[in-house]
């Protein structure tokens, strides 16, 4: 699939270079590496979140989590052993993988769990002060100008 041109949403806004590179790769991403290995990303209480990867058969120095330039990704290598055993059906794929997640401004990891074969990776979004919500007060000044018919 071609990528799809933005040019007319630069020409109004300022900062949204990342979200066209965002939606570029999400509709050039391979289908086939978007199921493996299955993961939840979910909300656990207001600005905190959490991966969860099924990562079963996998040990915790065959993992590795790197976070750089706002992109997560997680990585399995698995240790290949001379099995001579003989499968009538293996459904349980061993296989290394890459997964990469794309972090929003302010999202910060904060710690990892392997347990029972997941991996839950946990986020925090911590908005700098000088970036939230203030209210400005009103003064009633007795020096104001006021507008002459």
């Amino acid at each position: 699939m071609n990528a799809i041109d933005l040019t007319p949403l630069y020409r109004n806004s300022v900062g949204f270079d990342r979200f066209g590179a965002l939606l570029n790769h999400a509709l050039t991403a391979e289908p086939r590496a978007a199921g493996y290995p299955p993961y939840n990303i979910e909300v656990v209480k207001d600005n905190e979140y959490a991966i969860t990867i099924a990562v079963a058969g996998f040990n915790e120095d065959e993992l590795d989590i790197q976070v750089e330039k706002g992109v997560l990704t997680v990585r399995a290598n698995k240790r290949t052993t001379e099995d001579k055993r003989q499968y009538l059906h293996q459904g349980i794929a061993n296989r290394s993988f890459e997964r990469k997640f794309n972090l929003a401004d302010y999202v910060e990891v904060t710690g990892a769990d392997l347990h029972n074969g997941l991996l839950v990776i946990k986020l925090v979004k911590e908005i700098p002060e000088a970036m939230k919500p203030r209210t400005i007060a009103i003064n009633q000044a007795r020096n104001t100008l006021e507008h002459q018919d």
